[in-house]
C-alpha cells in the first residue's frame, strides 16, 4: 500500500528539494508543482511532492495517521492475547 504523506519543505535546490515530517525526512522531486519555498506543506507520494496543502490540513492528516496507528496497536495487542 502506497500512501501521500504531508511533509514540509526544509531546503529547495532547484528541482528538488528536502523535505520532513516526524523526524523522517527525505529527498523529493518538485517539478510536479510550481510556487512552493521553505515552510510550505506539500503532499509527498513516489518521491515527489504531487501538491501544496495548508498547515492546519498537514496537521489534521498527520493526526488521523497517528490515530490509525494506535487503533492498529490495540487490535494487534487484542489478537496477542486471544
Amino acid at each position: 500500500m502506497c500512501l501521500a504523506v504531508p511533509m514540509e519543505i526544509k531546503e529547495i535546490n532547484d528541482d528538488m528539494g528536502k523535505v520532513e515530517s516526524g523526524g523522517v525526512s527525505m529527498d523529493v522531486g518538485l517539478s510536479l508543482i510550481t510556487d512552493v519555498k521553505i515552510g510550505d506543506w506539500v503532499i509527498v507520494h513516489a518521491g515527489f511532492a504531487i501538491s501544496k496543502l495548508n498547515k492546519e490540513d498537514a496537521m489534521e492528516t498527520l493526526s488521523l495517521f497517528d490515530q490509525m496507528a494506535e487503533a492498529a496497536d490495540k487490535e494487534d495487542k487484542k489478537k496477542e492475547n486471544i
